[in-house]
Formats: structure tokens, C-alpha cells, sequence
């Protein structure tokens, strides 16, 4: 459903938006977003609000104040003697909730994950399919880099390599 305060895209910006939410149906597809959600659930349950479904809306609206990342990250910068990053619980401005999904990514990069790996604000507040990908991608990559830390409980997802037709 288009955003009634956004104009729509036509041309190649159609095209691309298009292509992007076919990225993620793929992924849908192959089970990552679900993985995902298992995962944080497990992570954050107790200390926050699990999400409640699996399909991309819900994802995303649950993880759009930054305060669920920040509270999963916390809990693996603890375990690796890092400190956690800052972040605001009541989250009253759009200000606030990019500053807590900045301090995410910088958590993430302190915990290992590469920073071309890491998402752009605007990808989760935007409530937008396609690029909301890029914040499944991030949540993917840092359960491989717990992983390899031997974070428990594991994260689940499989790299899955699909090539693109086009």
C-alpha cells in the first residue's frame, strides 16, 4: 500500500522499488525473515516485547524505535566484555528512534559486523519493503558473527545463494 504523504514512483525509480520487493519476497521465500524473527525473539525475550508474526510490516513497525536492536545488541556486546550502546526507551520523535538504529549499527560494528553490512536508518523508518531487506540482511549477518563467537542460542539462518535473472 502506498504512503499517502509519498508521491508514486514511476519510471526506473518504479522499477527499482519493484526489483527491491522482489529481493525480499525471496528471501521471504527461503526463510530468512523468519529465521530472523526466531532469533530476536529469542534474544530479547524478557527484556522487551517479541515481535508477533513473521511477515515484513510486522518486523518492521516492532523494530522501527531502534529499541528492540539496541537491546539485542546490548546483550551481545555483554557477552563479548564490550560495552552497550545508549539508547532511549520512550521514543516520542522520529529523531530519537534514528538515533537509537544509528547506535545499533554502531554496536553491531563494535561486535564485528562489517560496516558494508550494516543498514541505513532510513531503510527501517520508512516502512518500506524493499529496502527493509537491508535490515533483515543486517540481523542475518550478525547472527553468523555470533555464531562464530559461540553466542547461544545459535542463529539458525542459512546463506542461500540465488542468482539474479536479470
Amino acid at each position: 500500500m502506498a504512503d499517502p504523504k509519498r508521491a508514486n514512483k514511476s519510471g526506473l525509480g518504479y522499477e527499482v522499488e519493484k526489483k527491491m520487493e522482489q529481493n525480499y519476497d525471496r528471501e521471504e521465500a527461503t526463510g530468512t525473515p523468519a529465521n530472523v524473527v526466531n532469533w530476536v525473539n529469542s534474544l530479547i525475550d524478557g527484556d522487551h516485547e517479541t515481535i508477533p508474526a513473521t511477515d515484513w510490516k510486522s518486523i518492521n513497525t516492532h523494530l522501527r524505535d531502534g529499541v528492540a536492536l539496541c537491546k539485542l545488541i546490548n546483550k551481545l556486546l555483554k557477552a563479548d566484555g564490550k560495552s552497550p550502546v545508549t539508547f532511549q526507551k520512550k521514543v516520542m520523535s522520529p529523531f530519537v528512534a534514528m538515533t537509537n538504529i544509528e547506535n545499533f549499527n554502531k554496536g553491531a560494528a563494535d561486535y564485528g559486523l562489517s560496516t558494508e553490512s550494516l543498514f541505513q536508518s532510513g531503510d527501517l523508518w520508512e516502512v518500506r519493503k524493499g529496502p527493509f531487506l537491508n535490515v533483515i540482511n543486517t540481523i542475518h549477518s550478525l547472527g553468523f558473527v555470533a555464531n562464530e563467537k559461540k553466542w547461544t542460542p545459535v542463529y539458525t539462518g542459512k546463506i542461500k545463494k540465488i542468482g539474479d535473472a536479470e
